[in-house]
């Protein structure tokens, strides 16, 4: 039976395995963080000073990484689809991830449908598609591609945009849920589902 310093290894390989698989960056490094935390304690404590050395090493680029994560501000902007070509290449290349996360039938390029980007320092970052009834915009796609999801794109189009929203004569918002992950993401952006089987908010 291994002991629980081999054990300790293992969980600290385990930890620092999973953070490999994480799409977030985010994520990655604290997850990461965690594992070459776990990983020095380990070195330390069986006198193999150079996997301890190794791995304090990597908790300090980690941890300057994730300051500057923090730290650092981003600049986002909206900007409406007016061209075709790139916003198609953009649903090609990402539209099998877009239907784990939501299900959609209706066709991204129908002229009648609204079509946003979201830039983050100029980076296409995130995409919204709906269609207008009156004051209610109906939400077919919220997608945020996998390095920036870290909530930062929700949080701007949702609550910072809401003035943007409101001058349009958007008075509420309506999404069908999609799998769990987007629908606890919907409800921190705070929507609420109702009996109807529908995630509204209100602005």
């Amino acid at each position: 039976m291994p002991s629980w310093l081999e054990i300790l290894g293992y969980v600290a390989s385990l930890i620092v395995l999973i953070s490999l698989i994480m799409s977030s960056v985010k994520r990655l490094r604290w997850i990461n963080l965690i594992g070459s935390s776990v990983f020095a304690v380990y070195g330390f404590m069986i006198g193999a000073l150079p996997v301890a050395i190794m791995n304090l090493g990597i908790v300090l680029i980690n941890s300057y990484y994730l300051y500057t994560m923090y730290t650092t501000k981003d600049y986002f902007k909206l900007l409406a689809v007016s061209e075709m070509t790139y916003f198609n290449v953009f649903v090609n290349t990402y539209e099998k991830d877009m239907k784990h996360f939501m299900a959609f039938d209706e066709t991204l390029d129908d002229p009648s449908l609204e079509r946003l980007f979201i830039l983050r320092n100029t980076i296409p970052a995130g995409l919204v598609v709906g269609k207008r009834n009156k004051e209610t915009f109906e939400i077919l796609v919220d997608y945020v591609t996998p390095q920036y999801r870290d909530f930062k794109v929700g949080y701007f189009f949702y609550e910072e945009q809401q003035d943007f929203l409101k001058e349009k004569g958007i008075t509420r918002l309506i999404t069908k849920p999609g799998n769990e992950p987007h629908q606890k993401y919907l409800k921190k952006m705070g929507f609420e589902d109702n009996e109807r089987g529908w995630y509204v908010k209100q602005i």
